[in-house]
């Protein structure tokens, strides 16, 4: 497995729109959320070792945050001929599976993983409720090889400073995983 860490987008960038489909053909785009108090956008796509290592966790937290008013979204950026394990039929299968209550659509021009910088999966950005974003980076020190728990211990202090209005620490590790799945010549030149 080679390890890929997220590019860490400028603190204050604002979040780019998107407008992308689940599995179903239902639309989502950034107004969707436009009532929750802070935005989560998680890049990650079905196959890769490291969002298997964290998904079961991460479903549970992100769950019991968007109770608090978060709203989540999870985006597939790969590319789907090289790798068919991340189609959106298997997209369908992976939400059930893991019992994601958050949407997770297909970007299948890969332009959102584009505007996002987005560099590996599992990739977190946390916007602000002015869609500023306030954190980037990973979940926990918790890697498939490493034996620490899951426990979303960095992203959880993010988002509880987030939702209580207090600044998040700038202090942020970047999030570690496989590569974005690029199409032959549409791999981003911010590497």
């Amino acid at each position: 497995m080679s390890l890929t860490p997220s590019t860490m987008l400028p603190l204050g960038t604002t979040a780019p729109d998107f407008n992308l489909k689940d599995p179903d053909g239902i639309s989502v785009n950034l107004d969707s959320f436009k009532n929750s108090k802070a935005l989560l956008v998680v890049f990650i796509c079905n196959h890769c070792p490291y969002v298997l290592h964290i998904i079961d966790e991460f479903s549970k937290i992100a769950a019991e945050y968007q109770k608090r008013g978060l709203g989540v979204v999870g985006i597939n950026s790969n590319d789907v001929e090289t790798y068919p394990q991340d189609s959106p039929e298997k997209m369908s299968d992976f939400i059930n599976k893991h019992n994601l209550s958050f949407p997770y659509l297909y970007d299948e021009s890969q332009s959102v993983g584009r505007e996002y910088r987005a560099a590996c999966t599992p990739d977190f950005f946390l916007f602000d409720e002015d869609r500023k974003l306030v954190y980037r980076g990973q979940l926990d020190e918790s890697r498939p090889a490493n034996d620490i728990p899951v426990s979303g211990g960095d992203l959880k202090a993010a988002m509880d400073a987030v939702l209580a209005g207090r600044p998040v620490p700038g202090d942020q590790k970047p999030s570690m995983g496989c590569n974005i799945k690029w199409k032959a010549g549409n791999e981003p030149d911010y590497f």
